[in-house]
């Protein structure tokens, strides 16, 4: 029986049901918000955080429930009945449309007008200064004309906050929010939002970061396959007890025990540059087969450009790849593939899944030679087995391997692009932030993955923007700051107060720069 609504609440969402072919998404789950909170929502992948904003945002119709807004029932039909009612959302997954400019997304839908000669026509010198007004109440400073496909991730990330404040919501929901920001960006955005929640405002935040969500909130509710398991005032609860009730079991560490051994050079990288103007200079390094190493840095530091270089997508100006002790010319992914390097991209929507098939598809992608005759036709049942161990392996929650990939969570869509990679066998993998969006159980199980791969004397290059992740998971560490080397570590011995120097650390710049060698 459904609950009562309650005039504390400015959002209650009550008994709501959601089913999709072969899975209970939602099961009668309750959710009440009080104005002025930081209210984190928690949960695995799959648990139905996503699903249950999605209903209240108008991006999925429940099957049944109440959606009570101010003490009145509400019917959320679409997304701008959702705005229109005071109700904003950024998902995970952004949308940004690329080819045009930052002003025009935000103000979408709703360009503001000036009337001349009777005829009406979009005030543009209004809309620019109101748009530097919200960037600026989001901290970034960026031509308001700037066409959203030269931002960065986090830059698209940020104008989409300041799209959502444009609408004076008096509930705002964040889905991941701070998963492409650097510590700074983080920061400015904890600030706005605890600016609106002063201001009145609920903020529904959802992420996987434990440490973020015991500093921002101010409640907790977690789910767990589909059910809503509580909530709590989030002082009452540590971190260790968060991820209990998430998983439904004891985790005892964030991290499984490192037992590979790392062996002889496996990579070279050498005086590596791009040659794209403002992006990494004279980068070297070595990467030695069963070794882990992490790849540290603040965003701009030019991470995601180098590992794309030496996948062949970018551009190089000099330098040498070297691949156990022979020079490789690599101009495009496929001579990559061929040298048996593989990349997981940072972007898993746009340079990662093929959003039009089902996981299976998704899954044998990068190995269908393996599976193809000499008439390049690729034998079915021999791909379906590979993909379903592959799967299976992971453990990633779909129905069957039918399933479109977008019916999947953005975690599990991450695990089976991570499958891809594993079936392709590569000797150097190459990992982007390959845990963006993944709650701690299924970190703890993709960090186990590169673990085993390691002990079979894999080399393993992981960029990653947490610092715990980096020092937790890799053996050793390379720090790059605008685009340099700023030093080297050992993840066993350093600190993250060591790292974060290196990452922002000018007189290393000016040193690379003179020719010295810089190491920590």
């Amino acid at each position: 029986m459904t609950a009562p609504a309650s005039s504390e609440f400015v959002l209650e969402m009550l008994g709501i049901r959601k089913e999709f072919p072969g899975v209970v998404a939602l099961a009668d789950v309750d959710l009440r918000l009080r104005p002025g909170t930081i209210h984190a929502l928690v949960g695995e992948n799959g648990a139905g955080k996503s699903t249950l904003m999605n209903c209240v945002f108008g991006l999925v119709d429940p099957d049944a429930g109440r959606i009570v807004l101010d003490g009145q029932d509400i019917v959320v039909p679409s997304p701008r009945a959702a705005l229109d009612a005071g109700i904003s959302m950024i998902q995970q997954e952004l949308h940004p449309i690329p080819a045009r400019s930052v002003m025009e997304n935000i103000w979408l839908g709703r360009f503001p007008t000036r009337r001349v000669a009777g005829l009406s026509f979009v005030d543009h010198r209004r809309m620019a200064t109101d748009t530097r007004r919200l960037l600026a109440g989001v901290g970034i400073d960026i031509p308001p004309d700037t066409l959203a496909e030269d931002l960065s991730v986090s830059q698209v990330q940020l104008m989409e906050l300041a799209r959502a404040l444009s609408f004076r919501a008096k509930v705002i929901i964040l889905d991941e929010p701070t998963s492409s920001l650097s510590e700074h960006e983080v920061a400015t955005l904890f600030a706005i939002i605890r600016r609106l929640r002063d201001e009145g405002a609920a903020v529904v935040y959802i992420s996987h970061k434990m440490e973020e969500i015991r500093e921002i909130s101010d409640e907790i509710s977690i789910m767990r396959d589909g059910h809503m398991i509580g909530t709590w005032p989030t002082r009452e609860l540590s971190i260790d007890q968060i991820i209990t009730r998430m998983v439904g079991r004891e985790l005892t560490a964030r991290f499984p025990e490192k037992t590979h051994r790392p062996g002889a050079t496996l990579l070279e990288v050498r005086d590596l540059t791009s040659a794209i103007p403002g992006s990494f200079q004279a980068v070297s390094f070595e990467l030695h087969r069963g070794e882990v190493l992490g790849i540290g840095g603040l965003v701009g530091a030019q991470r995601t450009e180098l590992v794309e270089s030496i996948f062949g997508m970018r551009p190089v100006a000099s330098g040498e790849i070297v691949i156990d002790g022979q020079p490789v010319v690599i101009r495009s992914p496929l001579d990559a593939k061929r040298a048996r390097i593989a990349l997981l991209t940072e972007d898993r929507r746009l340079s990662g899944i093929i959003p039009t098939r089902s996981v299976e598809e998704n899954a044998i992608l990068a190995s269908l030679r393996a599976y193809a005759n000499r008439l390049g036709i690729v034998h079915a049942g021999p791909a379906r087995r590979a993909a379903a161990e592959s799967i299976d392996r992971l453990q990633v929650r779909t129905p069957s391997l039918r399933t479109p990939i977008t019916s999947l969570s953005g975690g599990n869509q991450q695990k089976v692009l991570f499958a891809r990679w594993l079936l392709a066998d590569p000797e150097i993998l190459i990992l982007d932030e390959p845990t963006r969006g993944i709650d701690v159980g299924a970190k703890f199980e993709i960090y186990t993955i590169i673990n085993e791969l390691a002990a079979l004397g894999k080399g393993i290059i992981m960029i990653s923007s947490e610092m715990l992740e980096l020092l937790g998971a890799s053996d050793r560490i390379v720090v790059m700051c605008r685009g340099r080397v700023t030093g080297q570590v050992d993840a066993r011995t350093t600190d993250q107060a060591t790292i974060m120097r290196l990452a922002t650390d000018v007189e290393a710049l000016i040193a690379a720069d003179e020719g010295q060698a810089v190491g920590a």
